[in-house]
């Protein structure tokens, strides 16, 4: 009459089945988030309305692991265990994919890249276990793994004692009851190394089928900002982004924001900044009204990346100063007959749903809170102290959260993209209405079916 599979508890018939299970207690052991918890199923029995045959009960246990809803992506480990990795669903079949695409974003994202970075020694190797074969994708869950390698445990000794300040030491406790202490666990920025694995998917499937382009840039660091206006979007390359160790595209302004980090990095301290990342030849279409705009959507991924504080999109917090007739987007034909946008404060999306024009957003990351400054803080038994952290860890986290804010934000695309074929595919789109991006694509089976039939 009812069964208990995983995190999952489904209960068919209980009215019919009161006598039975008024007797019976479920002790629910399995399945992540549900530690120990007793559920009365003779409760339900009694409540349900005796006239119904079936009904069907659903606990789930939300752990949030998981990221997506038709491209799927579920990341794991800790930063001092065995190693970490990602489980990556709903990619179509046939696209082309090897190690190597994954590799080329790993490298960016890897510590131990220059002196602004943490000195943590890892190359970072991917390997694909499953979801591939002859370099193709099969439709099928594609699992990255890659390996822990330079793991010093030592290091943390104090800090299982005592909580780092603005860490996430406290509040995984408070929660939790325990916690991974060396490195910080699921919290340490060494879980995004699932989330630029799936990214690099993402992004090479956005790039064949759309043309789309994800790119990602640091504008600030700490009181060095880039002017606005000073990079030109629509030209904008991954050459220039990577020229330098701060991933700065101005050299000059780079070598400011380097300077900045430096003399942070050398007291113990650390900076904040902020990452712009901008996405080109996005589909029209994609987002939905009224709980899922897509720059919800957005907003959402890049906040779940750690040690963000903020999110703008378009003219961002600047255009609440502005009046509605200096912020309006105006529209003109260009000279391919498409509707445009002469100005982009509204970043790319209207209403929640993409216009085709360049999506530009900002994300702000605190400074590191793990520091070596001497700092007051408690122990896990309430008494007062200092602590001076060990380990390494980035002076600055923007230069390597830039492949970071680049991933979050293809898998968001590329999740709205097969839910956008989802809903309004299946029927032949409006050319007119949908711009030239509808014309890039391959025909549905059922758009073929209907040219033959035509014929």
């Amino acid at each position: 009459m009812y069964t208990i599979t995983g995190g999952r508890v489904s209960v068919a018939g209980v009215a019919e089945a009161a006598p039975k299970l008024q007797q019976q207690r479920s002790d629910i052991l399995e399945g992540e988030g549900l530690r120990s918890r007793r559920v009365d199923l003779g409760r339900f029995a009694a409540a349900a309305p005796q006239r119904v045959v079936s009904r069907n009960l659903e606990v789930r246990a939300g752990v949030g692991n998981t990221f997506g809803n038709v491209f799927r992506v579920t990341t794991y480990g800790e930063s001092h265990g065995g190693g970490v990795g990602c489980i990556i669903d709903g990619c179509p079949p046939r696209l082309p994919l090897t190690e190597v695409d994954m590799q080329f974003e790993l490298d960016r994202r890897r510590p131990g890249q220059s002196r602004i970075t943490t000195p943590r020694k890892e190359t970072d190797t991917c390997k694909i276990l499953s979801g591939v074969a002859d370099g193709l994708t099969l439709g099928t869950p594609i699992a990255v793994a890659v390996p822990n390698t330079d793991q010093r445990g030592g290091d943390y000794s104090e800090m299982s004692l005592a909580y780092r300040p603005s860490h996430a030491d406290a509040t995984y406790d408070f929660k939790y009851g325990v916690r991974a202490v060396q490195g910080g666990g699921r919290s340490s920025a060494r879980e995004t190394i699932g989330r630029v694995a799936a990214g690099a998917v993402a992004k090479k499937l956005l790039e064949q089928h759309t043309g789309t382009q994800v790119l990602a840039y640091v504008s600030r660091v700490h009181g060095v900002e880039l002017p606005e206006g000073l990079i030109d979007h629509d030209k904008l390359t991954m050459e220039q982004i990577e020229a330098n160790i701060c991933r700065c595209p101005d050299p000059e302004v780079a070598v400011k924001m380097i300077a900045a980090i430096d003399a942070v990095r050398v007291k113990g301290d650390s900076v904040g900044g902020v990452v712009t990342c901008i996405a080109r030849n996005v589909p029209r279409g994609l987002g939905s009204p009224v709980f899922d705009k897509l720059e919800a959507e957005l907003a959402k991924a890049v906040m779940s990346l750690p040690a963000t504080k903020g999110f703008e999109i378009g003219s961002g917090f600047a255009g609440s100063l502005m009046t509605g007739s200096e912020h309006n987007d105006e529209f003109y034909i260009d000279e391919a007959g498409s509707i445009r946008t002469r100005t982009n404060r509204s970043g790319g999306i209207q209403g929640g749903i993409s216009n085709g024009e360049t999506i530009v957003m900002k994300i702000a990351f605190k400074p590191t809170s793990t520091i070596t400054s001497t700092q007051k803080t408690v122990t896990r038994d309430k008494q007062e102290t200092e602590l001076r952290a060990r380990g390494r860890h980035d002076p600055c986290v923007v230069p390597r959260a830039v492949p970071m804010v680049e991933a979050m934000v293809a898998l968001v695309l590329a999740d709205q993209l097969l839910q956008n074929y989802a809903q309004c595919q299946l029927f032949p789109a409006d050319p007119i209405l949908q711009g030239t991006e509808s014309a890039k694509r391959a025909a549905t089976p059922m758009e073929e079916a209907a040219m033959y039939s035509e014929q």
